[in-house]
């Protein structure tokens, strides 16, 4: 798992307005939440700066939030803390979560933003699958969202900028996202995001991360998704959109 120990601290301008605040991220997966009870254990084992999780917690329910960056971790319990909310934190990335969860443990497993990319090749995508697959109860779901990478590697390398300057903690923002598009899918591709903050003396303050990316066809996490004992039970995936959410059950 890559880094993102470098934008931890401006996660947020990475975030969309409508997932800001604990409450926006947790309410945009109401669908799928009607699927677990109120009290239900929950991992987010990619929580980065904790909206989902301390959203999750303040519904009710028993959350527990990982992440392979330290800095994610810790900017998670710090939010948990300003929110009064009961969110227990662990640094590990997704092959470390068996060392720290007994199987069976939850009743719904989150793996959102994007994030199962990071993990090293075919193998190591399948590792991550497997460690999220056994830490479900039978019949418990893993809630997966993906860049459709299908779209992302037709489009090359290139230097996306953004077209509009993004506010945040009464800072402005220019966000970049420079992709290294490698020839082959199973090759490892880098992308680079930078968040350059603009203070109102015009001075920037630019923070940056390179991250490597192993970028995978739908068909091919369906497959993985079966080989680990998931069932897919719902899924967005249009190759004309830029996202998708899949949820699939452990059977």
């Amino acid at each position: 798992m890559s880094g993102y120990n470098a934008l931890a601290e401006v996660y947020e301008w990475l975030i969309s307005d409508a997932k800001l605040t604990p409450a926006e991220f947790a309410s945009s997966f109401d669908d799928v939440l009607d699927l677990v009870p109120s009290d239900a254990h929950v991992l987010d084992c990619s929580c980065g700066t904790g909206q989902l999780a301390v959203g999750l917690a303040g519904l009710g329910m028993h959350v527990v939030a990982t992440d392979a960056s330290e800095a994610m971790v810790r900017r998670t319990a710090e939010l948990s803390e300003q929110f009064r909310a009961s969110v227990r934190t662990v640094r590990a990335d997704w092959q470390e979560l068996p060392d720290h969860f007994d199987d069976g443990t939850f009743d719904m497993v989150f793996c959102v933003g994007n994030s199962l990319h990071h993990a090293e090749g075919a193998r190591g995508r399948v590792a991550a699958l497997e460690s999220m697959s056994r830490l479900l109860r039978r019949g418990g779901r893993l809630v997966l969202t993906s860049r459709t990478w299908e779209l992302v590697r037709a489009r090359g390398s290139r230097l996306d900028i953004s077209d509009r300057l993004v506010h945040r903690n009464g800072r402005d923002a220019v966000v970049v996202y420079r992709w290294d598009i490698a020839p082959n899918w199973e090759d490892e591709h880098h992308i680079e995001i930078a968040v350059a903050q603009v203070d109102t003396a015009g001075s920037v303050l630019a923070r940056s991360e390179l991250l490597s990316s192993w970028p995978y066809r739908y068909e091919e996490l369906e497959v993985d998704l079966h080989r680990v004992g998931l069932q897919t039970e719902m899924s967005t995936f249009n190759l004309g959109a830029e996202n998708y959410m899949v949820v699939a059950s452990k059977v």
